[in-house]
C-alpha cells in the first residue's frame, strides 16, 4: 500500500476533529448550515475529497445531515446526542416530559445548593433573553432561548455528568418543546420562570426542585403556574 494512504487518513481525522470542534464549541449551532465544501477547502487548506470524507463521517455518526440541493446542517452537538435524537424521535411525549421533569428537578435542587454568583448572573441574563424572544413572537428563537436557559440551570448544578447527559438529550427536549409550543406563540403557552431563578438565588432546594418539575407537565397539559402574557407579546 502506498505510503501516502496513512497520511491521508491522519489528515482526514484532523479535519473531522476540526469540524467536530466547531460544532461542540457552538460556532456551528444545531440547526445551522455549515460552510460549503469550497469554503471549507479554503478555510482548512485541504483537498475536497478530504472534506467530503470528513463530512460523510460526521453525518454517519449523526452530527450532520447532508441535504441534497440545500446543504449540510448540524443536527446534534455530539455523537451521543445524535444517537439520542434518533433513538427517541418517536417517543411518547408524556414520557419525554416526565424525563425532563426528573432531570431538571434534580439539577435545580443541586443548583440551589451549589450555585455561584456567576451562575446567577448568567441565569438572570438568559431569563431576560427568554422573555425578549417571547415578545418577538419568533417561536424558534424562543425555543432556543428557553432550551439555553434550562441548560444553564442544569449546569449550575455543577454535576458534570448530569450536565453532559442533559446536553446530549438537548435536541430531544427541543423537539418536544417545538411540538408543544407549535408554530406560533400563544398566551396560554407562556410560563414565567422567575420563581425558579429566585429559589436558586435564595438557596431553597425544595422550592427550586418543585418549580422545575412543574414546568414540563404544565407545558404538556397547559395547566399549572403560567404567567399572564408579557406586554407586547
Amino acid at each position: 500500500m502506498p505510503l501516502h494512504h496513512p497520511q491521508r487518513s491522519a489528515l482526514s481525522e484532523q479535519v473531522i476533529a476540526a469540524l467536530r470542534g466547531a460544532i461542540a464549541s457552538g460556532e456551528w449551532p444545531v440547526g445551522s448550515r455549515i460552510p460549503t465544501e469550497p469554503e471549507l477547502v479554503e478555510q482548512l487548506g485541504v483537498a475536497r475529497n478530504t472534506i467530503r470524507e470528513a463530512v460523510r463521517a460526521l453525518a454517519h455518526t449523526g452530527l450532520l445531515d447532508i441535504r441534497q440541493g440545500s446543504g449540510t446542517y448540524v443536527v446534534a452537538t455530539s455523537e451521543l446526542a445524535g444517537v439520542m435524537q434518533r433513538r427517541f424521535a418517536g417517543a411518547d411525549p408524556q414520557h419525554v416530559a416526565e424525563l425532563r421533569a426528573a432531570l431538571e428537578s434534580s439539577a435545580a435542587k443541586l443548583a440551589a445548593r451549589r450555585r455561584t454568583a456567576r451562575d446567577l448572573k448568567q441565569l438572570d441574563a438568559l431569563l431576560v433573553l427568554r422573555e425578549k424572544t417571547w415578545r418577538s413572537g419568533d417561536a424558534e428563537a424562543f425555543i432556543a432561548a428557553d432550551a439555553t436557559f434550562h441548560l444553564a440551570v442544569v449546569a449550575a448544578s455543577h454535576n458534570d455528568v448530569l450536565t453532559a447527559v442533559y446536553g446530549d438529550l438537548g435536541e430531544v427536549m427541543r423537539d418536544w418543546l417545538r411540538d408543544d409550543v407549535g408554530p406560533e406563540l400563544t398566551p396560554e403557552s407562556h410560563m414565567d420562570h422567575t420563581r425558579l431563578v429566585t429559589a436558586i438565588r435564595d438557596r431553597d432546594p425544595e422550592a427550586a426542585a418543585e418549580e422545575a418539575a412543574s414546568y414540563p407537565q404544565a407545558c404538556r397539559t397547559h395547566t399549572g403556574p403560567r404567567s399572564p402574557e408579557p406586554a407586547g407579546a
